[in-house]
């Protein structure tokens, strides 16, 4: 179900975040920044609970940036225009194909090589590493590159019936990059929350003060059964029903989670990268998957998921 954008903040709260977001002199492409953060988090969520399996990744320690998309734009350097974080395939740039993947180290365990990457967070009040590359300034993505506290990689199994294996290098996105300039669509899935208040979403950034900001990407899990992309890299792979149960002539497969979690200091303005015209809409966050799981994980996967049914 699309992730609607949130009701206006009280002006109460709107007046704190002018004045904290004019003293540091922010204002991101024209836009108030204020229209973009919230504290009441409308959102609940009510799914049921599902068995899941986790991955440890890291946190991106090494840094493994870039402005490339290898799901959406494969081989156009910078096509994404504005940088991405990943973790998992060390490899994964703009030139990556199944060779490649498959022969890169990565940064997660049970040799898993596969490539999970969402926008970079940024602090927006001073001068990041990129303020003249690709994909940072010269795409109106400026701020100094928040460092996640916190990664979890979780599959999770369908609540009414026994799901499949992914296929090898199945590519998946989640979200619309686009979702400003699209009046928050269909594909609008950004979910941000506060790590103390477990259950709760905004589509808006949210003001955690001293808890951690939570960002979640939840992928589809019914698959076609034949294709690993599709030309809008969604028809392939779509979301189940209401009920849990996949549409017709789709197969169930596990569903991925990806939680990311950053400690943000006190009363700093942060956005997230963005295409330009997209003004860094908090409703724009989305991630990208390639499944580079080693056969032999995926199966002990599936198969722990539908016993634990």
């Amino acid at each position: 179900m699309a992730v609607a954008p949130n009701k206006p903040m009280t002006l109460a709260v709107a007046a704190v975040a002018v004045i904290v977001l004019v003293a540091s002199g922010v204002l991101l492409c024209g836009k108030s920044s204020a229209d973009q953060y919230v504290s009441d988090l409308d959102q609940v969520q009510t799914e049921p609970q599902t068995p899941n399996f986790v991955i440890q990744c890291g946190t991106n320690e090494e840094r493994h940036l870039n402005a490339d998309n290898p799901v959406v734009s494969p081989g156009i350097p910078f096509g994404a225009h504005h940088t991405h974080e990943y973790v998992g395939n060390k490899s994964a740039d703009a030139k990556s194909t199944n060779a490649s993947l498959e022969a890169a180290p990565s940064t997660c365990e049970k040799d898993d090589r596969s490539t999970y990457y969402w926008p970079v967070l940024r602090l927006t009040d001073g001068t990041g590493h990129d303020a003249h590359a690709e994909g940072g300034g010269l795409h109106g993505n400026t701020g100094q590159v928040l460092k996640p506290t916190s990664v979890e990689i979780r599959y999770e199994g369908s609540p009414v019936s026994n799901v499949l294996p992914m296929p090898r290098f199945l590519r998946m996105i989640t979200g619309d990059p686009m979702a400003f300039t699209n009046n928050y669509g269909p594909n609008t899935r950004a979910k941000w929350g506060c790590a103390n208040q477990p259950g709760r979403y905004t589509s808006r950034y949210p003001l955690c003060g001293s808890a951690t900001t939570l960002r979640t990407y939840e992928f589809a899990s019914c698959w076609d059964g034949n294709n690993t992309d599709s030309a809008s890299h969604r028809t392939h792979v779509v979301f189940p029903l209401a009920g849990g149960a996949c549409p017709a002539k789709t197969f169930p497969i596990p569903r991925l989670r990806i939680t990311v979690g950053y400690d943000i200091p006190a009363g700093r303005p942060f956005a997230i990268d963005s295409f330009p015209e997209e003004l860094r809409d908090p409703a724009t966050d989305h991630a990208m998957f390639i499944n580079v799981l080693p056969e032999p994980l995926m199966n002990a996967l599936v198969g722990h998921l539908n016993r634990s049914r």
